[in-house]
């Protein structure tokens, strides 16, 4: 039987389809990989040389239920009909200009994410390429207030470049690189007391006043952690009352991610607050490359004046196409409300499927992690990829959900029947006898964002 996807593309029920080979295999191109592409990722689990909707195809053929959608990107799936048909459009018409000169698309997109944010007036938009640069543009923002001291969250994640960097509390991530950009502080996850003596007058002065907290409504790369209800409140109310930037890395979890545009935007998470500062990327684009900063009122929208920043291909106009199109899909195919009824069927349903291996599910929307009993979240990786799913090992025991926002509950379905029968090395099925072996143990993935 087949059904349309909520993308309007075809999904068939076979769990692995065969599609025509690319010109040489997976280990062909595998080999091929590990002698041109510097080593910082390892070897590919696979290669893939094709995607609709929320499959890929690699190399040999095999189909896959992409359950990653490129780390949170891929947000209408794969070669969807409209993105296309935008960015094919927009460059025969215009590909690139400096930004010394506007483009309609530019100018439209910035209105847009505006008008999504529900920004006050005087509200600004920068683009950039990723998240990482919009991180970067933010943490520049941060030094502009005349304050060099900047709060950040114990397990967050904000980029790999310097700055972004300096923001991200992992240690095997900053040890290689520093010194790094100082002034940056890193605060105990969801613990509003922590957060208050940050801001204390002890510690004000001994450590100078704070020009920023930058922070992740739910942290991705550590394992799809969410703060608790009231956390924000209670940090908009401390930087507000200390003349601080609220900054918001919504990188991963806005654009529909979590089940509305921005994660703030929830009650319960952000229970009605305006942050200062949000950054963007990942799903805005659908898969091109495009990041934002959206500045809050007139304060923080002035912040980096005329030469104090800048981007080559930051908002150029086929960037902009995609990211108008992306946007626009989404608010057409009312992809918010499957977001929330996919991801609220994937939750309920693996946490209740009975397996010992899965202690639960948490997270928001499509941005879920399914907490395994055991710290064999790479063996559950390896068995899912052989069985046709793409996921992430985000940590020893967790595994990372960030699917297509066109995911069916259908396509949710067969998910949570991999998820109710999966074993690895080490389990043991609901009786106590240990359970048959269906895979090798795999090297932990360092590939993360």
């Amino acid at each position: 039987m087949t059904e349309p996807t909520t993308g309007g593309t075809p999904a068939t029920t076979p769990a692995q389809d065969v599609a025509a080979p690319a010109d040489g295999s997976v280990a062909q191109w595998t080999d091929r990989y590990t002698h041109a592409v510097m080593d910082t990722f390892g070897p590919p689990q696979r290669v893939l040389v094709r995607g609709e909707g929320a499959y890929v195809w690699d190399a040999d053929g095999k189909r896959y239920l992409d359950l990653l959608a490129g780390i949170a990107v891929n947000a209408l799936g794969h070669a969807h009909p409209t993105l296309t048909a935008a960015i094919s459009a927009q460059l025969g018409t215009l590909g690139h200009v400096s930004n010394f000169f506007g483009t309609p698309t530019q100018i439209a997109l910035a209105e847009r994410l505006l008008a999504l944010a529900e920004a006050p007036e005087g509200s600004r938009v920068f683009f950039t390429n990723s998240g990482t640069e919009a991180n970067e543009a933010a943490f520049k923002m941060t030094r502009r207030t005349g304050r060099t001291r900047v709060l950040a969250l114990q397990g967050g994640f904000h980029g790999r470049t310097m700055g972004a960097l300096a923001l991200t509390s992992k240690a095997a991530y900053r040890e290689p690189f520093e010194p790094l950009p100082g002034g940056v502080e890193f605060v105990a996850f969801d613990d509003v007391a922590a957060l208050e003596e940050a801001f204390s007058p002890a510690a004000v002065a001994e450590r100078g006043e704070v020009a920023a907290l930058v922070v992740e409504p739910v942290q991705g790369e550590a394992g799809v952690r969410g703060l608790s209800p009231g956390y924000l409140v209670a940090a908009r109310d401390l930087t507000a009352r200390h003349g601080a930037l609220l900054v918001l890395d919504e990188v991963q979890t806005g654009v529909g991610r979590t089940g509305s545009w921005f994660a703030y935007q929830q009650p319960e998470v952000g229970g009605g607050i305006v942050p200062d500062v949000v950054t963007l990327a990942k799903g805005l684009g659908g898969g091109f490359p495009v990041g934002a900063v959206i500045a809050y009122g007139e304060r923080a929208a002035t912040l980096l004046g005329r030469g104090q920043h800048g981007t080559t291909f930051g908002g150029n106009p086929v960037a902009a196409a995609a990211a108008l199109a992306t946007l626009g899909v989404i608010e057409r195919d009312g992809l918010l409300d499957n977001v929330r009824t996919v991801g609220a069927l994937l939750r309920e349903r693996i946490a209740g499927a009975g397996n010992p291996l899965v202690a639960g599910v948490r997270g928001r929307g499509l941005l879920l992690a399914v907490q395994l009993a055991r710290p064999v979240a790479a063996d559950v990786a390896r068995a899912a990829l052989d069985a046709g799913l793409v996921v992430n090992a985000v940590a020893p025991d967790a595994i990372r959900l960030a699917p297509p926002l066109v995911l069916t509950p259908e396509q949710a379905r067969d998910v949570v029947a991999f998820f109710a029968t999966v074993r690895v090395p080490g389990s043991e099925d609901a009786t106590g006898a240990p359970a048959t072996d269906p895979t090798t143990p795999a090297t932990p993935t360092t590939r993360s964002s």
